[in-house]
């Protein structure tokens, strides 16, 4: 009898490894699919299935398991991208969640992972706020934050006898940009902030505003753009900033943005990803297959789908497969993985990706139609001191 009863538990334990081996592992993508971030999320999308057919050796699955994902559309709403985040958690039992594109929709998206116990990845929403006042433990992000991005850009800029000016959106990413800028400036000194609504075309009014709060100050004058989607702020520069030995920096952007680059031979920034600076497997792989996919380099965006898609594998290949939120997440805080940005790291205490930036001078070469960013020198993470800005 008892040998009878062991046989039948055996029997019931490989029944049930088989069906968690069956079950698909569920991930949902909220992004703007549609909206003023619409050719960001398009990019983020790509590299995810991208990076998922990489780090999954093309089987799309882990331990067993199939990978499904789900897409849904923020539209860059939050009060959207809120629901559609929690139909993801409620209705499409997906496992984990990664996106949005704007950081005003993560805002909105976070207390649903904490209401739901599910991990977000956020990716590539950059506000501080995310990983800082508004965290919550089910938050990991692959893409960089606001202080990395202002941190790079002031290895770039901030130097002795430099004035800057900011033009940032009136939102999030505009204000947690400047202020971790502001945070980040040592030596150079920032005297005036202006900040314009998302949907700005006519820069003129703001324009003036900078000029004049730049022009009669001695030393080197630069104008710091922080802009995301549509609108062209480098418009500002058709005001004659020479005259007043005024100019521009900005950090980096999607390919059609830096267009506008190719007028400003010498510009410095830093910039998060450009498919030609990496040197390494990982953006080989992904260069390679994106030119002879889509006839074009992968862009901006794309790297970092990719590192979301990459960290996500990662973890699950630690965890067996096993989908458990809190497994997931003691076994994310600390992980290192490789992406095409070389190795990123889960810092434990907000689980902010520590990653590489590049200070950048942007050349202008006629088979390119944007300005090139040429690597100065790679910042590497440990160099760069950024804040932990969460209550943990």
């Amino acid at each position: 009898m008892t040998r009878r009863l062991a046989v039948v538990a055996l029997a019931c334990t490989a029944v049930v490894a088989q069906a968690q081996s069956d079950k698909e592992i569920r991930i949902a993508h909220v992004y703007s699919k549609t909206g003023p971030l619409e050719a960001y999320g398009k990019q983020t999308q790509t590299g995810l299935m991208m990076g998922l057919e990489y780090a999954t050796g093309g089987t799309m699955q882990v331990a067993g398991r199939k990978i499904v994902v789900i897409e849904k559309d923020d539209q860059g709403k939050p009060d959207v991208g809120k629901s559609r985040l929690a139909a993801a958690y409620a209705d499409d039992k997906v496992d984990l969640a990664v996106g949005p594109t704007s950081s005003g929709v993560a805002l909105a998206m976070l207390p649903v992972a904490e209401e739901y116990k599910k991990i977000l990845l956020v990716e590539p929403a950059v506000a501080d706020s995310i990983t800082g006042e508004k965290w919550n433990k089910y938050i990991f992000r692959t893409g960089r934050n606001s202080s990395q991005d202002a941190i790079s850009n002031a290895v770039a800029l901030d130097k002795e006898g430099t004035v800057i000016a900011t033009l940032a959106q009136d939102y999030a990413f505009g204000r947690d940009g400047v202020a971790a800028f502001k945070q980040a400036l040592k030596k150079a000194k920032l005297v005036h902030e202006e900040y314009l609504p998302t949907n700005t075309t006519d820069f003129t009014a703001g324009a003036q505003r900078l000029i004049d709060a730049l022009k009669d100050k001695p030393g080197r004058k630069v104008i710091f753009i922080i802009w995301a989607g549509a609108g062209n702020p480098f418009k500002i520069a058709d005001l004659d900033l020479k005259r007043h030995g005024i100019e521009i920096a900005t950090g980096g952007n999607i390919l059609p943005a830096m267009a506008a680059y190719k007028n400003f031979p010498g510009m410095e920034g830093a910039t998060y990803y450009y498919f030609g600076i990496p040197k390494n497997p990982v953006n080989e792989w992904l260069v390679a297959n994106h030119y002879k996919r889509f006839k074009s380099p992968p862009d901006f965006f794309t790297a970092g789908g990719m590192s979301a898609a990459i960290a996500i594998v990662e973890a699950l290949k630690k965890t067996q497969g096993d989908t458990n939120t809190n497994k997931l997440i003691k076994t994310m805080e600390g992980m290192r993985f490789q992406t095409p940005k070389g190795e990123m790291t889960f810092r434990p205490e907000d689980h902010q990706a520590m990653q590489a930036m590049y200070h950048f001078r942007i050349k202008v070469d006629p088979a390119f139609p944007w300005g090139v960013p040429e690597l100065v020198r790679e910042i590497k993470p440990e160099e760069m001191q950024v804040p932990i800005r969460n209550k943990r």
